[in-house]
């Protein structure tokens, strides 16, 4: 299993975006962390569609700033337990393999 995480500092740049593709098709994770996308849900769903992933979640934005993503693939299993404004709590299940949990996290260091 895989997961790829990234503060992508916003998804409005094209070249932003051909980054990410070509992360996204080397390392192929079952899980994507996007952080600081300072994006829409609508404008997310078209990025995730050319990643070639199945599943999403998203905490929007406040304005211009923060936003979080998580994508994942066919065969992987996510229940989202709780979010909030820095974070993403889910049960996590690949392959049909044992669940764990994962609490993905953007915010402030302090």
């Amino acid at each position: 299993m895989a997961i790829l995480a990234w503060n992508v500092r916003g998804l409005g740049n094209k070249e932003t975006i051909r980054a990410l593709k070509n992360s996204i098709d080397k390392f192929k994770p079952d899980i994507v962390f996007l952080s600081e996308t300072k994006q829409k849900k609508r404008y997310l769903e078209k990025i995730k569609m050319k990643m070639k992933l199945v599943h999403s979640y998203y905490v929007e934005p406040s304005g211009l700033v923060g936003g979080l993503s998580l994508w994942w693939s066919k065969d992987t299993q996510i229940t989202i337990l709780k979010d909030g404004k820095h974070f993403i709590d889910a049960k996590i299940s690949v392959n049909g393999e044992a669940e764990w949990f994962g609490t993905f996290i953007y915010g402030p260091p302090i």
